[in-house]
């Protein structure tokens, strides 16, 4: 007999994790697909504390091999394989991976989304070391140090004003020479005395060993390199790189809502424009992409495809 899933989520993140643990714990046949390693972003973060609960020091991976283990209790099956094409417009879905393909009566799209890069040398050896991506994450282990805020959009200043909690010191660097963000975001910036700015300045190199200790600027008008270093007594600083985000939704471009960016567009429940599939996590439109949001996403995608199934599949 042809195996069919009550779920098959796509992504192993914690929206995706959720998901998993939700739907095999209401007793639905539940595959998780991840083409990578489980865990998505935080997987590479070095510290969660901003997560409840997250009292004794836990890790972006030790939280991530928890949820794993859950999923796995309550009897969901992870699975290595790359989605290449999906067909969702019939009441049986299909999805065709790179090694199976495999057929499901709802569907769960938590693929995330990704940083953009600066793709520099040093950066991605000085992830979680001194670069990150997330203020709201990170700007607790710079108290009282030095920051670089990489971007000009509303995101990097609106994070460049939180970071002035923690920081003695941040400077706004920017490609160029004004500010993308909102007036008023930038006039914030402008008021903040512990925000500096850097003008058609970008990042050629980052340096450092086991922490970020050094970094080289590029004036774009003049061509000319800086070398900036830690000072002795501190011995490190940070870099906040927000240039954008990359949404993993390229596949499902003509079939599922999308905003400009590539965004899933859900309603509240997380149901896209398709019966029986769902989006959850950093994947869609959002105002706040964290870990806390992204597994609140995946248990209520899995609780509606729970009652989707119940609704259109009857004995």
């Amino acid at each position: 007999m042809e195996n069919i899933y009550d779920v098959v989520i796509i992504g192993a993140g914690p929206a995706g994790l959720s998901a998993g643990l939700y739907s095999a714990r209401g007793k639905m046949s539940t595959l998780i697909l991840e083409k990578s390693k489980t865990g998505g972003q935080i997987a590479t973060t070095e510290e969660v504390a901003n997560y409840p609960g997250s009292i004794e020091h836990a890790s972006g991976p030790s939280l991530v091999a928890r949820m794993v283990d859950q999923c796995k209790e309550f009897g969901a099956t992870i699975e290595k394989d790359t989605i290449k094409e999906v067909k969702l417009d019939e009441k049986i879905k299909v999805l065709v991976g790179e090694k199976n393909t495999y057929k499901a009566r709802s569907v769960i799209v938590a693929p995330g989304a990704s940083p953009r890069l600066l793709d520099v040398p040093g950066e991605k050896e000085m992830t979680g070391k001194g670069v990150s991506y997330c203020a709201t994450c990170d700007a607790d282990f710079f108290t009282d140090f030095e920051v670089f805020v990489i971007g000009g959009g509303d995101s990097a200043v609106e994070e460049a004003i939180f970071l002035t909690r923690f920081a003695r010191k941040v400077t706004i660097v920017h490609r160029r020479d004004e500010l993308k963000a909102a007036k008023s975001i930038q006039e914030k910036a402008f008021k903040n005395s512990k925000i500096d700015f850097m003008w058609n300045t970008t990042i050629q190199e980052i340096k450092g060993e086991g922490l970020v200790e050094g970094v080289v600027f590029k004036n774009l008008q003049t061509g000319e390199t800086q070398e900036y270093m830690a000072n002795e007594e501190d011995g490190t600083f940070g870099i906040f790189v927000f240039v954008g985000y990359i949404p993993q939704t390229q596949i499902f471009k003509g079939i599922l809502d999308m905003d400009e960016a590539g965004y899933f567009i859900t309603d509240d429940n997380m149901k896209t424009n398709i019966p029986g599939v769902f989006a959850a996590g950093d994947c869609r439109v959002k105002s706040l992409r964290q870990v806390v949001t992204a597994v609140s996403d995946g248990a209520i995608a899995s609780v509606q495809a729970e009652k989707y199934i119940e609704n259109n599949f009857h004995e």
